[in-house]
């Protein structure tokens, strides 16, 4: 059985699903380990540190694709310029696929159904579920403290203003203020990390546990709550709210959208396009120069007007819809998703690496598409029930 590891190929992308010493475990586990030259240069290290590990360099990228019976990537399928040919066509036909492929997106509703066609069993690295046993696995909530980290330094960046009250002979600067939307782990990094800045955090979510947790760290907790029945889904994990509690959110969100120089909106619900909470609308009162930071992007985006991997402008709001924030950061974003991802495959092959055990409840919740079927759940209910 051959592990195959390409190099990313995602703009900014920087990162690698396995280091050197996750190369040597899945050795370790009776894999074979091809490496694609240069997988790991983004997150500092070397094709020789990798053979070192056990693993063999393979300097030709379909020749990658084509020998391997399981490729372990970081982020979804994407077309491949200097071939011509996207990723999905590259993994081999009956081959396996593990990596974040955020099925419920539409933008990736293709990609699934190339992976269907081609008979590909792949598994999402976004589906893993909120259980004990799970959380070495857990790399939606590793990944998501980079991105809340990280979301909040790009928007200081972006910001025309400073971010901290700062004196000067002439008189103090007013702080800047946060609203950050989702108090999970990515709004909670943010709300740690904008209060490090000196900034003014105020905090929505529907959930009255990730409310206490923002208010821990310091945010004002402002905006709206929603039924338990509603708010809380499987996991603790946000719910997907009926269209009239959303209408309600948008109308409590909307003051205080028009009031903050950053906004931070990381509000998703597990396997579910993520809900649109901010409208063109709700742009129009922000002041010039704000901006907004969308990083539930990659299941459709929180923000109206986000646009997948741009920037964009909207009555002089700048809206950030990058895909891949934790790319930006590829030592620590690799050193815990290889960790995560080793854990994940060391699950699904605990009876042996001939052996995957499908019957495993983590397994069932990752599974996008087997056997020539789309089987994810919120892939199909994206999709309009359609396989």
């Amino acid at each position: 059985m051959i592990i195959g590891i390409p190099k990313e190929i995602l703009e900014r992308e920087h990162r690698v699903a396995a280091l050197p010493e996750e190369v040597a475990a899945y050795v370790q586990m009776g894999f074979d380990v091809h490496v694609e030259t240069g997988a790991g240069e983004g997150s500092l290290h070397t094709d020789d540190e990798y053979q070192a590990a056990g693993a063999r360099i393979v300097t030709d990228t379909r020749e990658l694709f084509a020998a391997a019976d399981v490729v372990l990537k970081v982020k979804q399928p994407h077309m491949n310029a200097a071939l011509g040919i996207h990723e999905a066509d590259l993994v081999r036909e009956g081959a396996m696929l593990i990596t974040f492929l955020h099925p419920a997106a539409p933008a990736n509703h293709d990609i699934v159904r190339t992976l269907r066609d081609r008979r590909v069993t792949s598994l999402t690295m976004d589906g893993i579920p909120r259980i004990s046993r799970a959380q070495g696995m857990d790399a939606l909530s590793s990944m998501s403290t980079v991105t809340g980290y990280k979301s909040v330094i790009m928007a200081a960046a972006a910001l025309p203003r400073f971010v901290p009250m700062i004196g000067t002979a002439i008189g103090a600067t007013k702080p800047a203020e946060f609203l950050i939307i989702g108090a999970g782990v990515v709004g909670l990094q943010a709300i740690a990390t904008a209060k490090r800045l000196g900034g003014i955090v105020k905090a929505v979510d529907i959930r009255a546990a990730a409310r206490e947790e923002a208010a821990s760290l310091g945010a004002k907790v402002v905006g709206f709550e929603a039924p338990d029945e509603f708010a809380i889904g499987e996991g603790g994990y946000a719910g997907a709210l009926p269209e009239e509690w959303l209408a309600r959110e948008r109308e409590a969100l909307a003051p205080l959208v028009a009031a903050a120089d950053v906004i931070i909106a990381s509000a998703l619900v597990p396997g579910e396009v993520a809900p649109v909470l901010i409208t063109k609308e709700m742009l129009e009162p922000v002041k010039a120069g704000s901006v907004v930071v969308d990083v539930a992007v990659d299941q459709g985006g929180n923000c109206e007007v986000t646009v997948p991997a741009q920037e964009t402008v909207m009555h002089g709001v700048n809206v950030m819809g990058y895909v891949n924030i934790p790319g930006s950061v590829p030592v620590h974003a690799s050193w815990l998703y290889g960790k995560n991802m080793l854990a994940f495959v060391k699950n699904l092959f605990k009876k042996g690496i001939d052996a995957p055990d499908w019957d495993d409840e983590i397994v069932q919740h990752t599974l996008v598409t087997r056997d020539g079927r789309i089987v994810h759940t919120g892939a199909l209910h994206a999709m309009g029930g359609q396989e």
